[in-house]
């Protein structure tokens, strides 16, 4: 299974429409919902998660999970079951996101210093709503160090997680290379429930390298798949062992042609253009040419000038002439 990563003001629910139509993902994750000790109103969930109107259903109908986050197990299993009143068909809890604001407001990775806190909040989520509701967590390898790592997987399973995904990087890591999939590995083994590997697995040789080493069967995906879209569609032929051409410069300057159309209206005009400009700068990791169409537009703000940039990109044979 190909999971989409939550990725905090990167892939909201335009992206996410956009990445499950092309294909190859499973299961959708949102941005976190920050809970704090106030009750929040269905607004908040719905404004996050647009497709909780549509039965928590991409418009392509990959189901989409609600992410919460905080430290207070009261809370966020009240919330949590406010979310399940709002749409919500899954609730996943986070435990992994490093940033510094996140971590001072006791939210995210810096949880992990507390295994027994991991265990009680999704204790409390899981007791907070109904059975046939999933509800999953998503851990690091640990805060300062990687040697929690169990004691947190063991953690969210006794507390009544139905799914694990791990990044394979403890708090400090941060993004920097490697990822330690050994770890995710022995967790995988260790552990009773779904174990979800993430973490460094940008090309299919990553995927086919990661499988080896971990054994898992699922597998989540977030700065990849913005600069690999397809991703899932290569890994999901290399699995049924059939051919696959990954999408060329543009068939992917095409996807990024309407996500500019969709999300343009929605920005005051100073910002126009900067969500494309935002992905372009993952989309440059794996096509040279997203380098150069971020150099002909980064200082661009006027409509028709953009447009007439990506008209250029998506006639392919001119782009490369000049």
């Amino acid at each position: 299974m190909i999971y989409q990563a939550p990725m905090e003001g990167v892939i909201d629910h335009h992206v996410r429409t956009l990445l499950s139509a092309l294909g190859g993902i499973d299961v959708c994750v949102t941005e976190f919902v920050r809970v704090t000790d106030n009750r929040l109103p269905r607004r908040v969930f719905t404004r996050l998660c647009p497709e909780l109107e549509q039965g928590a259903m991409t418009p392509s109908g990959t189901p989409v999970r609600l992410q919460i986050l905080g430290g207070n197990p009261e809370s966020m299993g009240r919330n949590a079951m406010r979310a399940v009143a709002a749409g919500a068909q899954a609730i996943d809890i986070n435990f992994g996101c490093p940033a510094k604001t996140v971590n001072n407001s006791d939210g995210g990775a810096c949880l992990l210093q507390s295994p027994h806190r991991v265990e009680s909040i999704v204790a409390a989520v899981r007791k907070a709503v109904p059975d046939t509701i999933p509800v999953t967590a998503k851990i690091r390898l640990g805060f300062s160090d990687r040697s929690s790592y169990l004691d947190n997987a063991r953690a969210a399973e006794a507390g009544g997680a139905s799914e694990l995904a791990v990044h394979a990087r403890s708090k400090v890591d941060g993004y920097r290379p490697p990822a330690y999939w050994e770890y995710i590995g022995e967790i995988r083994q260790q552990a009773g429930i779904k174990v979800i590997a993430n973490g460094d697995l940008w090309t299919l040789d990553d995927f086919i390298r990661c499988r080896e080493v971990t054994g898992c069967d699922a597998y989540m995906f977030g700065r990849s798949l913005l600069a690999r879209p397809d991703i899932g569609l290569q890994i999901r032929a290399y699995c049924e062992g059939r051919g696959y051409a990954p999408m060329n410069w543009q068939q992917v300057a095409q996807l990024l042609h309407t996500y500019y159309h969709t999300t343009k209206d929605l920005y005051p005009a100073k910002y126009l253009g900067n969500r494309v400009k935002q992905w372009l700068a993952y989309l440059k990791l794996s096509y040279p040419e997203a380098l150069a169409f971020f150099e002909r537009i980064k200082r661009h703000r006027d409509p028709e000038l953009l447009e007439a940039e990506f008209q250029r990109q998506l006639r392919g044979n001119e782009c490369h002439a000049a």
